[in-house]
């Protein structure tokens, strides 16, 4: 089955290969001698209702810094592929929820991977309360006097944005921190959503695994430990990639997980789990392919492509 495949993405030359799952599922994809094109998502357009894109061929090279060869630009109605790779990275702004709206129109007569009407309504820290009973308490909130309340019911609690992602503005804060005010005027005055606020758990230092799921099966896992001084486990903040197994806690998670994923048709999904509770569901752009790789584990990328493969035939 040979299958035209276009990877809507940030901007390729930017990557850095040696984590970027993006690029592991490129590798696959040309490995199995699938037609790619490639394009970021300020090239979208739809006139009419028609939906295209200004795309390029594109040939991937695991080489660092001579990754990637694209040919001549050209205009490509989306309904003439088999295959969009939805893969920009958030933030999960009005930007991104727009992208989901013009891919709407063309899946699944064109698969999409994920699903965008499912990655608009699954954002990764609200559609993981759906699963209450399997996270720690966790309060999401602007309102200050909630805020207090909840750090005197359980002391050391992390603040972040609702949309944020890479561990960018992950605070840890005691119940008597002076600082609390200045945060909350700074997290006010930047972002106009509501934050999460959970509490906070220690075990991080051990690590925060990431844990792949295709199909709501769980295939893989990376147990990332933060660097010194550091609650952020997340690799491009310098956490460290160690390899790991499934706890039975774990197991149930992602069983428990796994029904809501398929009835979504989210292909390729990557939770977040510490000390046994499970903190975020990452649908918009997961990673953790080439870690899990780099540790031992299987080459996620395959069974991605055997999903997107089986779906097409």
């Amino acid at each position: 089955m040979v299958l035209s495949v276009a990877v809507q993405m940030d901007p390729i030359e930017r990557i850095n290969i040696a984590g970027d799952s993006t690029f592991a599922l490129l590798l696959e994809a040309q490995r199995r001698g699938h037609a790619m094109r490639y394009y970021t998502p300020d090239q979208l357009s739809m006139r009419d209702g028609i939906v295209s894109a200004v795309t390029r061929p594109l040939e991937v090279r695991d080489v660092v810094g001579g990754h990637f060869t694209l040919g001549a630009s050209e205009r490509t109605v989306l309904t003439d592929l088999d295959v969009v790779l939805m893969r920009q990275d958030p933030p999960f702004d009005l930007g991104y929820i727009t992208a989901t709206h013009l891919l709407e129109r063309v899946h699944p007569q064109v698969l999409v991977v994920n699903n965008p009407a499912e990655v608009r309504n699954a954002p990764e820290k609200l559609f993981v309360t759906h699963f209450p009973q399997l996270m720690p308490p966790t309060l999401i909130t602007r309102d200050k006097a909630a805020i207090e309340e909840f750090r005197r019911e359980f002391g050391v609690v992390v603040m972040k944005p609702l949309h944020g992602h890479g561990g960018a503005a992950v605070l840890r804060v005691t119940e008597n921190d002076p600082n609390f005010g200045s945060i909350f005027d700074l997290f006010a005055a930047t972002f106009r959503e509501p934050w999460v606020v959970q509490q906070f758990l220690p075990a991080v230092a051990r690590g925060d695994k990431r844990i792949i799921l295709v199909d709501g099966e769980a295939l893989g896992a990376v147990n990332r430990v933060p660097a010194e001084n550091d609650i952020r486990s997340n690799m491009v903040r310098g956490g460290a990639a160690n390899a790991t197994e499934l706890t039975e806690r774990e197991r149930e998670i992602c069983a428990t997980i796994a029904p809501a994923l398929r009835e979504r048709g989210l292909v390729f999904v990557g939770i977040d789990v510490i000390d046994g509770y499970l903190t975020e569901i990452n649908v918009t752009s997961p990673t953790g392919i080439r870690a899990i790789k780099r540790v031992g584990g299987p080459d996620l990328a395959v069974a991605i492509w055997d999903s997107i493969e089986a779906r097409r035939a």
